[in-house]
């Protein structure tokens, strides 16, 4: 296996003209989805499904429950959250279509990350995009990498880059080094889910978790520091969490940490809630102002909420 020096001195090679690259959140969203509201605190990762819709042919999992907005706004409200950013379930595939209505339901307080082909016109991003699309997701689990760099993917990041949508990636950290090159020199900038899902096994340690952080040099590398307990069981992924929290941020900058719930935590039901997700985030981040960065600044501004 190589060691994290390789991995860290491989990627910032591959990157080097990226890093200089800038790292400002910019496209053309619809003034009127702009919120005036206060900003308490925003929940970026959490998603909203029935059973009966219609689901992806490739599928890991479908759940066997409802997790309607209704229920998510109400988690929102019980702990004082203002805004939250619904993701596309991988089950769902490209067919955004109940994310769109749950959207529309509450414009000024939501936003959403989609799933798209990459074939996926203009015209059709243009419209998810004054709908309150402000980004796409690769989940990545269980499937193979996309060829990112194929023509038909270059230009589909062409196109994501020219709306300043980001690109989330939910995938292994090992697997982190060979699709952030293509993704970082495509000028579209990245949001990395779940603390970058290290290894169970090696943790911090992990070298892809390594790439992670040097990545972070790019300034175009968000990570969302949610869902702790799918990189390890019995208490193992939040540990890693917390061993991670430090090196995040000094490598990334609390400017490039956001929060999310990843309601309903979906296969992990039985293990963690809205309250114990929420308490976390005050483990993690147990310093205010450095909680407000996290809750607030940071996100406000890579989604679009300001």
């Amino acid at each position: 296996m190589p060691t994290r020096r390789a991995f860290n001195t491989g990627l910032l090679a591959m990157l080097g003209s990226t890093a200089l690259a800038g790292c400002a959140v910019t496209g053309n969203s619809d003034n009127s989805r702009k919120s005036a509201t206060h900003i308490t605190a925003i929940d970026t990762h959490a998603h909203v499904f029935e059973r009966g819709l219609p689901l992806a042919n490739a599928r890991r999992y479908a759940p066997s429950y409802d997790a309607p907005l209704s229920a998510y706004l109400a988690q929102l409200d019980a702990h004082g959250v203002s805004h939250g950013v619904l993701v596309q379930p991988s089950f769902l595939g490209v067919d955004n279509s109940y994310l769109l209505a749950a959207l529309k339901q509450a414009p000024q307080r939501l936003r959403g990350v989609a799933v798209i082909d990459p074939t996926a016109p203009e015209t059709l991003l243009a419209q998810m995009n004054t709908e309150g699309i402000v980004g796409t997701r690769l989940n990545l689990i269980g499937a193979p990498d996309p060829q990112l760099t194929s023509p038909v993917w270059q230009a589909a990041l062409a196109r994501l880059h020219a709306l300043g949508w980001h690109v989330e990636l939910h995938v292994e950290a090992r697997r982190l080094p060979a699709l952030l090159q293509p993704l970082l020199e495509a000028q579209v900038n990245v949001v990395v889910d779940h603390f970058g899902r290290p290894a169970p096994a090696f943790g911090v340690d992990d070298p892809g978790f390594a790439a992670l952080l040097a990545a972070g040099r790019t300034r175009r590398v968000w990570v969302k520091i949610s869902g702790a307990y799918r990189n390890g069981t019995d208490g193992r992924g939040e540990a890693i969490a917390q061993a991670a929290m430090p090196r995040l941020k000094d490598a990334l900058g609390l400017d490039r940490l956001v929060w999310g719930s990843d309601w309903p935590h979906t296969q992990f039901e039985s293990q963690i809630n809205y309250d114990k997700a929420w308490a976390f985030a005050s483990v993690l981040l147990p310093n205010a102002a450095d909680r407000k960065q996290v809750l607030v600044d940071t996100p406000a501004q890579l989604f679009r909420f300001v």
